[in-house]
């Protein structure tokens, strides 16, 4: 790549300026996967301007319990601070005018939607480059634009299920186990949001916007990772291991200590060679049944068994001191609530309050992202169509009088009045 195509980089940076300031993205979005992944780049400072649609009260993220009030939710607020939100009918007749007017002061529109409503509602690059031919869209559905589930919907946790996930996680003889967390929406998030960086970067190199074609089950199937590697190329038949095992490394997984569990990890033959040790039995590391990778996988429950008798005899608070200072990776099995008070979070700033006029003081975990001389800036999410006016007036250039013609024909939803939503503050 020449770098004369490539804008002169400044003297100087400009100190605190948000990473991504100059990005702005207009999502069609919903639940989880999507608003997850935007939601990184509205905290890293792109300008993402949510589309919700009026007819059955925008995202339905809004009306997800137990902490729910209205058109309000904490479910809904852990997936869209620091956005705006207009309220758009992408079936009104009128709505095509108008998303054509907002298109064109987009980097990149973004909808997560069954993988044939893309095209249903106008949101492909073929449909959309007319109005801006350096549009980026992006699509993340649950199997992609084309092929035979193109039409299906899926959600996390069929994914789970469908792409091996579920078959992995689980004791032995126990059944087949989803995650607890939703980590193919939230993996498929990071992955739209890592593809709409990228193909922005190459519409403003390149001077030509582009199609970017995801899915959840794909997100799901790349993160097989070594699983799938060994499967596809040498046959390999994984089976659930209990307590958490790692599939090839041994010691790794839970163990049960005099009051509780713990995790100890030995990814590294120096570090079994200090597992040893720290519990006092040396000779484990020169035993030929435990020497390396290789044999103590082969002699996998002979060692778990060796291992529990020790270290099931002390409680998790004696030996955790014992293993850090040794150097080996461990770590008691907490509650979310002891996770989210261990002093490394706070002595980062890990949990941040907002304040929403509805639901009162809101706490939630901070973005992960630490960039010199960047602090994001953390909103509540938007009220269901706070942003339409000032959207469509200040970025579009239209009058209040026609803002005020569209509302009356419905294309922000019936019952929208002019001003309604708007000043509410943050």
């Amino acid at each position: 790549m020449s770098g004369d195509s490539l804008e002169p980089i400044p003297a100087a940076p400009t100190p605190g300026r948000a990473p991504l300031a100059d990005l702005r993205i207009l999502a069609v979005e919903q639940f989880g996967a999507g608003p997850w992944g935007t939601m990184q780049l509205a905290d890293l400072g792109a300008d993402v301007i949510k589309v919700e649609d009026p007819t059955v009260g925008g995202d339905v993220a809004r009306h997800v319990p137990p902490f729910q009030v209205g058109e309000h939710s904490l479910y809904f607020e852990s997936f869209n601070r620091n956005k705006r939100s207009i309220a758009l009918d992408l079936r009104h007749p009128r709505s095509r005018a108008v998303l054509g007017d907002v298109v064109r002061h987009v980097d990149a529109v973004f909808c997560n939607l069954r993988g044939d409503q893309p095209e249903q509602l106008g949101l492909r690059y073929h449909q959309l480059s007319a109005f801006n031919p350096r549009v980026v869209t992006c699509s993340l559905s649950g199997f992609g634009l084309t092929g035979p589930r193109a039409a299906e919907g899926a959600y996390d946790h069929t994914i789970q299920g469908l792409a091996g996930w579920q078959s992995l996680t689980g004791e032995p003889n126990g059944p087949p186990i989803k995650s607890a967390l939703s980590l193919v929406d939230f993996s498929a998030g990071y992955v739209a949001a890592l593809a709409i960086v990228a193909a922005v970067w190459r519409a403003r190199r390149d001077g030509l916007g582009a199609e970017v074609d995801l899915s959840l089950f794909e997100t799901a199937l790349s993160e097989l990772a070594y699983l799938g590697t060994w499967v596809a190329s040498g046959g390999y038949e994984p089976h659930r291991l209990a307590r958490s095992s790692h599939q090839s490394l041994v010691p790794f997984q839970n163990f049960p200590t005099a009051d509780g569990w713990m995790v100890i990890a030995c990814p590294k033959e120096s570090l079994w060679a200090k597992l040893c040790h720290a519990i006092d039995r040396p000779e484990l590391a020169r035993d030929p049944r435990f020497v390396d990778f290789a044999a103590r996988r082969r002699n996998r429950d002979e060692l778990v068994g060796i291992l529990d008798a020790i270290i099931s005899k002390r409680p998790a608070g004696e030996w955790l001191p014992i293993l850090s200072r040794a150097g080996i990776p461990c770590a008691p099995i907490r509650d979310v609530a002891e996770a989210l008070a261990d002093p490394q979070v706070a002595s980062r700033n890990g949990v941040v309050e907002l304040h929403h006029p509805t639901l009162g003081d809101v706490h939630q975990v901070a973005s992960p992202f630490r960039i010199t001389d960047f602090a994001a800036e953390m909103r509540r999410g938007p009220y269901l169509g706070e942003h339409t006016e000032e959207v469509l007036i200040e970025m579009c250039g239209y009058t209040a009088a026609q803002v005020t013609d569209l509302a009356v024909d419905g294309v922000f939803g019936a019952g929208y009045s002019s001003h309604s939503v708007t000043n509410l503050g943050t």
